[in-house]
């Protein structure tokens, strides 16, 4: 049996909000990491070493460079591109996470068996864990 709490938590905008906000900030710590990265670079110090600073390989550090020489600000913003579209459409994503409200707890290798049984489409293991997550 849980405690009561003390200091109970007000919800002051919806979890779809803060969820948002929570995504938008990530992405301003990309630009900002990558800022670190030039910054590093205006410094006098080498591709190499500024990309081991900000944490990432030297490849990436080459690829933050070429984009900043040639698009500046703009060209450090993370470019996300469409991939591919499901193959399961929303409809069926909403009557899968019905089917998964049955019991708590599920494994990734049945839940691809529900996959194709109900919808006769063929997933890998780590595709039905990304849609699984999804779901929640």
């Amino acid at each position: 049996m849980s405690k009561k709490e003390m200091y109970p938590i007000k919800e002051k905008m919806s979890m779809e909000s803060l969820e948002k906000r929570i995504r938008y900030i990530e992405y301003l710590t990309k630009v900002l990491t990558r800022l670190y990265f030039i910054k590093y670079r205006y410094k006098g110090f080498s591709v190499e070493e500024s990309a081991k600073k900000t944490g990432v390989t030297k490849r990436i550090g080459y690829i933050w460079q070429r984009r900043w020489n040639r698009d500046g600000y703009p060209g450090l913003f993370p470019k996300y591109g469409g991939g591919r579209p499901s193959k399961l459409s929303e409809e069926q994503k909403y009557e899968l996470k019905n089917i998964l409200r049955e019991k708590k707890k599920w494994k990734t290798s049945d839940v691809k068996a529900i996959i194709k049984e109900n919808f006769n489409v063929d997933y890998s293991l780590k595709q039905v864990k990304v849609i699984i997550d999804s779901l929640s």
